[in-house]
């Protein structure tokens, strides 16, 4: 169930009106939730729901025991055991298979390896997430960052809330949970932004998106051999914008949605590509999850508390990490590896007491060379994260030094990459300003007009809709 496909659209128009009926009754409305979410999920497995359901339930009974005790090490060793199941069932499912080849190429290089078939566990959709949210769930409740006392209901509907259950973005416990206590109120409802963050998300996805996916991307990462350098670029371009716009229109639907919902999401995309160093970029690219793996990873290893060598090991432990966690694969280690590298790079560059060094970064001029220079250093790394194989992104940088025609830098390919790219850097104002005119005008011409975009959108994208990336993850 897509969300842009009338399937998700009558599902939530019904759940959206079910809801607010319910809203006077918050154990009922919240029942309701929770059923509609795992009725969600079950659209694409119903043979994974159960696993849903159990990582909840035994999330929150370890929460649960958390709160209830105030002996420390009793609280350290629950915490302890309920990461580490965590972390079993999500390895089991998603690096069994990617760990046992490993060792079996690990073998081959110092003698005779077995044919041993290696069958890989079907991965749940969006076990990296509803992982993280269990784990979520048992550190807030072990640092006290959530007082309220923990009910099942709250905690099951947390962790499977629908909206952001496939793919983020990653909600805190402490902050999403405390939402569930009050009773909806339609005057806290921003309609017209939810109608704004919907519409531009569908634009994102359905039109953005899938335009660079099928008429450049696509055809290059599939035999980059066929094609020059001209457009080699502009696919690794391409891509670059086609992520930004898959994942952030996702995010923006399941905002949007959540917010109809009387539910807050936080923000997670911020114009990345107009980042200026490799902080200012993860401060940006999926808030979420980068800030997420700096509170409950890179922290607790103890951050850049013990010096700069232990900083840096620090940081390239959360970054390989966080690679590893987007998929089974060494593509994404590197990738993981490439950031991490990037930050190292970064905190020694600004290091650098040197009086000329300094003034250069302070100028107007080094802020436009680090934004294009950080551009392409996070472009380098989608060729390896968007590449099955580290063969298939060698053979594409290979290919950016041939000579040949340009033949994808179609029309509507180049709309596609400049507003995917070069969008970002348009004013935040006009979205306010765009709003604000919505507020002032009657709300059936609003949803009208919403209703209007999303018909043009169908009619301007391209047939079908392919699942969002981070689907995968």
């Amino acid at each position: 169930m897509l969300f842009p496909t009338v399937e998700y659209a009558l599902f939530f128009f019904v759940v959206l009106a079910v809801s607010w009926a319910l809203a006077p009754r918050l154990n009922l409305h919240k029942l309701f939730l929770l059923a509609a979410s795992y009725i969600f999920y079950g659209f694409w497995s119903w043979e994974f729901v159960p696993l849903l359901i159990a990582v909840s339930l035994f999330a929150f009974l370890i929460a649960k025991g958390i709160q209830r005790t105030q002996d420390e090490s009793k609280r350290r060793w629950l915490l302890g055991c309920g990461i580490a199941v965590c972390l079993v069932v999500l390895a089991y499912y998603k690096y069994i298979s990617f760990l046992m080849l490993s060792v079996l190429d690990l073998w081959g290089i110092v003698g005779h390896v077995p044919q041993w078939n290696i069958p890989a566990p079907l991965l749940p959709l969006g076990i990296s997430f509803f992982m993280f949210h269990a784990i979520s769930l048992m550190f807030d409740i072990y640092r006290r960052k959530l007082q309220q006392p923990l009910t099942a209901l709250d905690a099951l509907l947390y962790i499977a809330f629908f909206p952001q259950l496939i793919a983020g973005p990653i909600l805190r416990a402490s902050r999403f949970i405390p939402q569930l206590a009050h009773r909806l109120s339609p005057e806290r409802i921003r309609v017209n932004r939810a109608f704004l963050l919907i519409l531009a998300g569908l634009f994102k996805k359905v039109i953005l998106s899938n335009t660079l996916s099928e008429r450049l991307v696509e055809p290059i990462f599939a035999a980059p051999a066929n094609y020059h350098a001209g457009d080699v670029l502009l696919a690794i371009y391409g891509y670059a914008a086609q992520i930004y716009c898959d994942f952030s229109g996702y995010t923006d639907i399941a905002i949007g949605c959540a917010l109809l919902l009387g539910y807050h999401f936080p923000r997670n995309f911020n114009a990345p590509y107009t980042a200026t160093n490799p902080q200012d970029f993860w401060q940006r690219w999926h808030i979420s999850l980068s800030s997420w793996l700096r509170d409950y990873l890179y922290i607790p290893l103890g951050g850049s508390r013990g010096g700069a060598a232990r900083t840096y090991m620090n940081l390239m432990i959360t970054m390989l990490l966080g690679g590893l966690w987007h998929g089974a694969s060494w593509t994404f280690v590197i990738w993981g590896g490439l950031q991490g590298l990037y930050l190292v790079v970064h905190r020694l560059w600004a290091r650098i007491p040197s009086a000329a060094v300094q003034e250069l970064r302070s100028g107007t001029t080094w802020r436009w060379v680090s934004r294009v220079l950080m551009f392409h250093a996070v472009c380098a790394g989608w060729v390896f994260f968007r590449a099955p194989t580290f063969s298939l992104a060698i053979s594409v940088f290979r290919q950016l030094g041939s000579i040949g025609v340009v033949t994808l830098a179609t029309v509507p390919v180049l709309i596609a990459l400049f507003l995917g790219i070069l969008g970002q850097y348009a004013p935040l104002v006009w979205r306010r300003g765009l709003e604000s005119t919505m507020s002032r005008l009657p709300m059936a011409l609003n949803g009208a007009a919403l209703a209007m975009g999303v018909v043009a959108i169908e009619l301007l994208g391209p047939r079908g809709v392919a699942p969002f990336i981070y689907f995968r993850f």
